[in-house]
């Protein structure tokens, strides 16, 4: 970007089957999502996985998203999630203090889980949109499932679905609502974006960086 170049900062509700990234030769790309002419002034924030959908930000301004994303400025990050599998406090202490995932060699930072309400699987089968339940487990009609939101402040690969498989649970959907106080806009349809407002704006300064860093 120079130094004249309109600064742009948006919102878009990823939806899942689509990758984190600029340009793919074999997967569709959030930035498909946008008009060619913006797709190519713009620049994912971090990433969320093909499978996982919610809150993603896109920008042209590159010390904007460093600082963002930047480890020791510990921008939590809020998740909601279904998992085949139960959870109980026990679960959630380990899962809050800290856990080892597999092929790490240092457990996650702290983390905050609330566990909401338990279902079917079969009962959830409409957020799964055109796959067949037979693809996500192997007998759907017995599992039971588990809802809850999940805050992280770290950006391991697969963290969210690594962390709540070391305490047995298999997450089969998964949802970034929140980064730091800003919060995906619900009225937002999933695959569409807006510009972030300043006031947006102004909750992402205060979520544990500052802009002169």
């Amino acid at each position: 970007m120079t130094e004249t170049e309109e600064k742009l900062y948006y919102m878009f509700y990823k939806p899942s089957g689509c990758i984190t990234a600029r340009k793919d030769p074999v997967h569709k790309t959030v930035m498909d999502y946008f008009p060619k002419e913006l797709a190519e002034r713009l620049h994912p924030v971090g990433r969320l996985d093909k499978d996982t959908q919610g809150l993603l930000l896109l920008t042209n301004d590159g010390s904007w998203n460093q600082r963002l994303m930047h480890p020791k400025h510990h921008v939590d990050k809020t998740y909601f999630f279904w998992a085949v599998g139960e959870l109980n406090q026990k679960k959630k202490q380990q899962i809050e203090k800290g856990i080892l995932l597999q092929g790490e060699t240092e457990p996650t930072a702290f983390a905050k889980l609330e566990i909401l309400k338990p279902g079917k699987l079969t009962e959830i089968a409409h957020l799964f949109g055109e796959n067949n339940l037979s693809n996500v487990v192997h007998n759907p009609r017995n599992e039971n499932v588990i809802s809850g939101y999940l805050t992280i402040r770290e950006g391991k690969k697969h963290q969210v679905k690594r962390m709540l498989k070391a305490v047995g649970c298999k997450v089969v959907y998964l949802k970034r609502i929140c980064i730091g106080s800003l919060y995906l806009d619900e009225a937002l349809e999933c695959g569409r974006y807006r510009r972030l407002t300043q006031e947006e704006m102004r909750l992402l300064e205060r979520t544990g960086w500052n802009k002169n860093d």
